[in-house]
């Protein structure tokens, strides 16, 4: 077993004259599981299909997607493990410097909304070949939906791209059903009826269960509709409980999205992840440098997928689902075992994880059954009384790691939900996540510390977060052991504004620490926070959101996080005087900045009258001091 082929000269060596898909995907190919096209084409594989890979066309030359010719049963296209336009740019608009999933971290090789172009480009050379689209960019943008780029309100992506199905979520279910429709002779256009698709029609006569949502005209026109369409649409992401969704568009079309796939059972999941990987990316990349998204997953895990967080800035409700499915710890161990026998191997697991790291089951026993609830959370805004919180399997899973030949540490990077680890009465995994799963420090997601930020969020409060502290605190103090958190913040988040963002300088203040990185807020598609963003509306419950839109006041909001950084000086002199907040601008313990005298060229106190010079303290050696002290 080798590569999937992507060339001629590879399909003549597989004994391929003709493939039955050919994959077009935006990022370089990695045959690896935590690539979307590696899976979806090793499991089409496994079914008896081939694939072959085009990767990254020149957009600009239909030919460049003829290098495989024809494919039996059609294309597949994904526009990468990302959405291409959150790849190429900064939530400023700033095009990014780099592309980790391109060889040589090279930007720029592909198009902006490439799944669109990619598909375009198809429809030019291959007119009546099926097309499906699918990826993450495919699956939150299959619906009409906000675009932040162009600030624009843009159609299904299903209508734009010119295919003829999308697979959305993880798509291994799908899209083997539809290999197997259009293998047994079914039109393209005929096969309305798998779920976890999207198609197109005219024709909505004999579907039944089915919830209208507006038309786009009506959207486009009254943000509230969109707003209205939204909630209903996060209403429905279950298998279990959701309807068959309908959007109008004019001329008599129809989107139409099938309710989801059920999720993954343990041994399917084992399955997909049992597959004959080469677990690193094509060779033909190596004397471009590689592709640098390797260096961080070829020696982590993947546990578990989906998400009963609730998060309203993350997408994963739409894409992979509230139930969380998982791996058995045999089929882990076995991936593990396979790494450390890789000659690059130095005896470090980077992460054992998903989404949330310590998700590892259902968050209670009806959603296998009944699914998950419409209009509650499962922790949000507080550990409903139903949840399961357990964190012994996981536990379990960690021991068998570390006991391994040949492995020195086994990290937990990928997230640590901490109110779900408050809630477990059992502090036994706690302890053993401080003893043995941090690397110096723990990175941590509280995104604000205002309340009324948080429900904005779908986040738990900043009293719970502080509790969550203290704790981590003693347990460190007890193994004996100095490691930090490293608290993840977010500015101008719907709900924040310049009072919000004070609120949280001080009490970074109060706390000694400035973020060396602070996240703005990135309204990507089919979010919640995004639908706040665009429409001004909370969809869940109708209510009017505080929106900061104006590209000054968002730098504002972002400076006052590091407002210890001089270079920050003047948008945080403005902030706190637009905040009714010049308190904090003076000589205090409480003031965030020093008043600049005319002339002044940094920040500095006036000199002492006695003649002697105040000693002159770098910010860095200010907060290494506080540091110790603490």
């Amino acid at each position: 077993m080798g590569f999937l082929p992507v060339s001629r000269e590879e399909m003549e060596q597989a004994g391929c004259k003709q493939l039955d898909f050919v994959y077009v995907i935006g990022d370089a190919y990695v045959d690896h599981p935590s690539f979307g096209h590696a899976i979806i084409s090793r499991v089409l594989e496994s079914h008896g299909y081939t694939a072959g890979i085009i990767s990254q066309p020149d957009w600009k030359d239909p030919r460049s997607i003829t290098v495989l010719g024809k494919p039996r049963l059609g294309f597949l296209i994904s526009g990468g493990n990302m959405d291409s336009m959150v790849n190429h740019y900064y939530v400023s608009g700033k095009r990014r410097q780099t592309d980790a999933y391109t060889p040589g971290g090279v930007m720029g090789r592909r198009p902006d909304h490439a799944t669109v172009v990619y598909g375009n480009l198809i429809r030019r050379v291959y007119k009546d070949t099926p097309v499906i689209i699918g990826g993450i960019e495919a699956s939150l943008r299959r619906m009409a939906h906000y675009d932040y780029w162009s600030d624009s309100f843009k159609r299904s992506i299903l209508l734009d791209s010119q295919a003829d199905l999308i697979s959305y979520g993880m798509g291994e279910k799908s899209i083997v059903e539809i290999a197997d429709a259009l293998a047994n002779g079914i039109a393209v256009q005929d096969i309305t009826f798998i779920p976890g698709t999207v198609y197109k029609t005219r024709d909505i006569t004999g579907i039944y269960d089915e919830i209208l949502l507006p038309s786009y005209d009506a959207m486009k026109a009254e943000p509230k509709e969109y707003a209205r369409s939204f909630g209903l649409q996060y209403q429905n992401t279950d298998p279990f409980t959701g309807k068959t969704l309908i959007e109008p568009y004019p001329n008599g079309v129809y989107v139409v999205q099938n309710p989801p796939q059920p999720p993954l059972t343990v041994q399917e999941m084992d399955d997909v992840y049992d597959l004959p990987y080469m677990r690193t990316y094509h060779p033909s990349y190596e004397s471009q440098g590689g592709v640098p998204a390797i260096a961080e997953i070829k020696f982590s895990l993947i546990s578990n997928r989906g998400c009963f967080g609730g998060c309203n800035f993350c997408a994963l409700t739409f894409h992979q689902g509230r139930t969380i499915q998982t791996r058995s710890h045999e089929s882990l161990l076995r991936e593990a075992v396979l790494m450390t026998k890789d000659k690059d191997f130095k005896g470090y697991i980077h992460d054992v994880g998903g989404p949330t790291a310590n998700f590892r089951h259902p968050s209670c026993a009806k959603q296998m059954t009944q699914g998950v609830c419409k209009n509650r959370q499962c922790l949000f805004p507080a550990p409903c009384p139903n949840l399961r919180v357990d964190h012994e399997d996981y536990l379990t899973l960690l021991r068998s790691l570390r006991a391994l030949p040949g492995v020195k540490k086994v990290f937990i990077r990928s997230g640590i939900r901490f109110d779900y680890l408050l809630a477990d009465k059992d502090d036994t995994f706690f302890r053993e996540l401080v003893e043995h799963h941090v690397s110096g420090q723990l990175k941590v997601a509280p995104e604000h510390i205002c309340d009324t930020v948080l429900s904005r969020m779908g986040k738990p409060s900043k009293a719970v977060y502080e509790r969550f502290v203290s704790k981590y605190r003693q347990i460190n103090e007890a193994l004996a052991k100095k490691q930090f958190l490293v608290p993840y913040l977010m500015s101008s988040h719907p709900g924040s504004t310049l009072k919000e963002a004070v609120e949280l300088a001080e009490y970074l203040r109060d706390l000694g620490y400035m973020p060396e990185q602070v996240q703005d807020f990135y309204p990507t598609p089919s979010t919640v926070s995004t639908v706040m963003y665009y429409t001004g509306i909370d969809p869940r419950d109708k209510s009017r959101v505080y929106v900061c839109r104006n590209p000054h006041e968002k730098a504002m909001q972002r400076a006052l996080i590091q407002y210890r950084n001089p270079g920050n000086y003047e948008l945080v002199q403005e902030a706190l005087i637009k905040a009714g907040r010049k308190d904090l601008i003076g000589f205090g313990p409480k003031c965030l900045i020093r008043p600049r005298n005319q002339n002044a060229s940094s920040n500095q106190p006036p000199k002492k009258k006695t003649g002697k010079t105040v000693k002159k303290k770098t910010i860095r050696n200010v907060h290494q001091k506080k540091q110790k002290k603490e």
